[in-house]
């Protein structure tokens, strides 16, 4: 971060976010990080135990200080017209804003957020160690579900033992999203009719919900004889996640149905053996659009019920459960080793139902590993 700082001419950094902090130090105790070119400082608003036991920082680095006015003037002393300092603009609010600029001596805020987040998307071997650990208790949870989907079972009943196995395998109990005021479920999931049922709060297959006060996830529906079950409530371990889903059929799919799969599993495999760094997010989103469009998927690769269609086959992840890059239509992002990315992506006929298959994979410098460990045909139980 310091080199970024040097190199972008700031006066420092100011990060505020619990996931920024806990990258930099090791903790995600209440506070501010302050790095300037040659310095860095933590100082905790509660828990300065917790952070000194829980931080590979020195200890004399680490001060219990809740005044942030007074922090960033003994950090950036006297006046500093026309310097500026950095911080994670995207998730600033005004408030906080406010009182940064009270303490900065007139030094202008900068958006840091695209600097950290860059250097975040390339994972560290004991980053990927936590979210292999993530990917098996996700294998957790889909074992649980084949054990104990059945007809007469609801969609709540499901997750709750879905989310059960991932806690006894070691999930953290949460997932994290960058964006303020997002309302989710653990996780997405959706039977029967329900998987036409999708809200406005995330451009995916959202499940139902309980009621309005939180419409994603699953919702008291009891699962019929012959239904369709999709499951996508990740799990989270040290802080990192991993993103799978499976569907499920409490029976046995129509032929149609298990062709439709097999040609979306088809179109996922593909993408995953032909990624590999120095591509671009934006050609791997055409090389699987173009490989949905060889097996006859093309009106419904990617199709909502609505008509619209999301335009992306994947996204990376780690402390939170969306990161850069967006394997988005058209983006000049280049895709590099160390990465790990979701391979995401969904088929749905005009009058039928959503079928999705999501794995999480490691880009090495010989292409992509999958790192989800759980069978990736359709279970029918």
């Amino acid at each position: 971060m310091q080199e970024a700082i040097r190199a972008d001419g700031l006066a420092g950094v100011v990060l505020h976010q619990s996931r920024d902090i806990l990258y930099y130090t090791g903790t995600a105790q209440p506070g501010l990080l302050i790095v300037l070119p040659d310095d860095c400082r933590l100082f905790i608003r509660s828990g300065i135990e917790f952070a000194r036991r829980e931080s590979w920082l020195p200890e004399e680095m680490i001060v219990q200080e809740r005044n942030v006015e007074a922090v960033l003037k003994g950090m950036f002393p006297g006046p500093g017209s026309g310097k500026k300092v950095g911080a994670a603009m995207d998730i600033l609010t005004v408030r906080e804003a406010e009182s940064f600029d009270k303490g900065l001596g007139g030094r202008e805020l900068s958006d840091f957020s695209p600097r950290v987040l860059a250097q975040r998307m390339i994972k560290s071997s004991e980053e990927i160690g936590y979210i292999q650990e993530a990917c098996l208790a996700a294998r957790a949870g889909h074992e649980a579900a084949v054990g104990f989907l059945s007809p007469g079972v609801t969609e709540l009943e499901l997750a709750a033992a879905v989310e059960n196995a991932h806690r006894l395998a070691g999930h953290d109990g949460a997932i994290y999203l960058r964006p303020p005021d997002v309302i989710m479920a653990r996780g997405p999931l959706a039977s029967g009719p329900n998987l036409r049922e999708i809200s406005g709060v995330v451009f995916s297959i959202t499940g139902r919900g309980l009621n309005p006060a939180w419409p994603t996830g699953p919702s008291r529906r009891v699962i019929q004889a012959g239904d369709l079950v999709l499951i996508d409530i990740p799990p989270c371990v040290n802080g990192y996640h991993a993103d799978q889903t499976r569907m499920y059929c409490a029976g046995r799919p129509p032929e149609d149905v298990l062709s439709l799969y097999d040609r979306l599993l088809a179109v996922a495999d593909y993408l995953i053996l032909n990624l590999r760094p120095g591509l671009t997010a934006g050609q791997a989103y055409l090389m699987a659009e173009t490989r949905a469009g060889d097996l006859g998927l093309g009106d419904s690769f990617m199709r909502f019920p609505s008509g619209a269609r999301a335009h992306f086959v994947g996204h990376g992840l780690g402390l939170e459960l969306n990161e850069p890059p967006l394997l988005v239509r058209g983006s000049g992002e280049v895709l590099r080793a160390d990465m790990v990315l979701t391979v995401e992506m969904h088929v749905m006929e005009t009058e039928g139902y959503p079928l999705k298959i999501e794995d999480t994979i490691l880009l090495t410098v010989n292409g992509a590993r999958l790192l989800t460990k759980s069978p990736r045909e359709m279970a029918m139980v």
